[in-house]
């Protein structure tokens, strides 16, 4: 009897495909659309995967309907003398105002969106953006100057990942965004029941920041 002989790039070593499954989640967020197939193995093995970031202490966070999973470090549970505190694996990264309040505006727009019960994606053009954000700005005689401001704060956003840019179609003039869902894992509704209340606060440090820059160019 003849002996089949089968490539060896179709033979997966053990544990092969939990390994690229931490790697991946290691590097980034991980989302349904961009991979049918792996996301089917991160459902298969998402016990093993628990498991496993457990151990740097990190938690899995899956969501099946939305379609995306991300590592974060897990809540430091109160001193009790007996467990020396662990060091962080994921730095915490402060975010200026101008981020934070695109993202709440981004946030509303979701909502908004998903309440309207229309397309799940919600994509918006960079003009969109600039108006989206500009209202709640210091006036700004300098309008390039303002669009810079603009567009700095929309690539910083794309940056930490909440949205990805589009490619444009042919013939059409200006960049288009998708607004990631996983924004709602990070703005929740307690967060954006107080929507308002943190955009007087945003506005506020805004304006005052601005006026210290007047101050100092003078």
């Amino acid at each position: 009897m003849q002996e089949i002989q089968i490539p060896p790039e179709e033979v997966a070593p053990p544990g092969a495909e939990l390994s690229v499954l931490l790697i991946g989640l290691l590097k980034g967020v991980q989302y349904r659309q961009q991979d049918e197939r792996q996301w089917a193995r991160l459902l298969d093995l998402q016990a093993r995967v628990r498991d496993y970031v457990a151990v740097l202490n990190l938690d899995l966070v899956l969501d099946e309907a939305e379609g995306y999973a991300f590592l974060k470090a897990r809540a430091e549970s109160a001193a009790d003398g007996a467990a020396p505190a662990l060091p962080r694996l994921m730095a915490r990264r402060p975010l200026s105002f101008p981020v934070s309040l695109l993202l709440a505006l981004l946030r509303k727009k979701l909502a908004e969106s998903d309440a309207g019960g229309s397309d799940p994606r919600l994509v918006l053009s960079r003009d969109e953006i600039v108006e989206l954000i500009r209202v709640f700005l210091p006036d700004d005689s300098n309008e390039a100057r303002l669009i810079d401001r603009v567009d700095a704060t929309i690539n910083k956003v794309l940056e930490l990942g909440f949205l990805h840019k589009l490619k444009s179609a042919q013939g059409t003039v200006g960049a288009s965004y998708e607004v990631r869902r996983i924004l709602k894992a990070f703005v929740d509704a307690q967060w954006l029941a107080e929507f308002e209340a943190r955009l007087a606060g945003y506005r506020a440090a805004l304006a005052d920041d601005a006026s210290d820059s007047g101050e100092r160019d003078e």
